[in-house]
């Protein structure tokens, strides 16, 4: 497969967790009131005969996160915190989270609770045939349950689709599993930094790189405690200048 290319020296030994491993990065930043609550259902997810860690990358929250964890989880070694002072971003400890995990296997997943851990099986099992497995809300049996998110969302993915030609209905989503081997092998400067726009350059390099993408419904729930620090505005800007931003990578690479 033309996914072996990308392997690299390092990966050549033996995952720390074993063969069927898995590594869940949750990406935090004043996530106190649904951390535990996220943990505690990722461990109650994972598929019996999978070794597994939880990544908590929080990015010095004021609310005390990674206390949290520390107080309630602080006694499992599966249950890993990561403090970041500096650099700090969505996207970047997405990065970071990746970079330090000992699955074979990684899952990205966001921390506010709409990303529900019942999907987590689904991802992969499917992942077992697929290189890159993104959980969908706009493919058949997709969802969102918050309505006026869910149609302000497929609109905006219809706007990245034709900017960037890609034929991923959920560009945006952020809930995926891939091997960590795929990911490291792919361009990381050029993807991880700013916020949700990641997404999509994560999936371009993907599909670029001769991966086969397979998106799978998933449900999306609300958000648990705590304020979305979802602005439209902002986002509507910034993830417009990142598609148009790709969109010339795209032609320069194509020359």
């Amino acid at each position: 497969m033309m996914a072996d290319l990308f392997f690299s020296p390092l990966e050549s030994r033996a995952s720390i967790l074993g063969d069927r491993s898995v590594s869940v990065v949750l990406p935090t930043y004043n996530e106190s009131g649904n951390i535990t609550r996220l943990v505690t259902g990722v461990v109650s997810s994972i598929p019996a005969g999978w070794d597994y860690q939880i990544l908590v990358v929080d990015d010095n929250s004021p609310d005390d996160t990674l206390g949290v964890v520390a107080r309630q989880f602080g006694g499992d070694p599966r249950i890993v915190p990561i403090l970041r002072t500096k650099d700090r971003g969505f996207a970047k400890s997405i990065r970071e989270g990746i970079e330090r995990a000992s699955g074979d296997r990684i899952i990205v997943m966001d921390s506010d609770l709409t990303h529900d851990p019942a999907e987590i099986p689904k991802l992969l099992h499917v992942g077992e045939i697929y290189d890159f497995v993104s959980g969908s809300r706009f493919c058949a049996g997709g969802r969102m349950v918050d309505t006026v998110h869910y149609l302000l969302s497929m609109g905006y993915n219809w706007v990245l689709r034709l900017l960037i030609r890609t034929q991923v209905q959920d560009n945006l989503g952020g809930y995926f599993t891939a091997r960590r081997s795929l990911l490291l092998g792919l361009p990381l400067d050029e993807i991880f930094f700013g916020y949700g726009d990641y997404y999509f350059r994560l999936l371009h390099f993907v599909q670029k790189s001769g991966f086969s993408i397979v998106e799978i419904p998933a449900a999306y729930l609300l958000r648990g405690n705590g304020k979305s620090k979802s602005n439209w505005l902002r986002m509507l800007f910034t993830y417009t200048t990142g598609a148009i931003r790709l969109k010339r990578r795209i032609r320069q690479l194509d020359l």
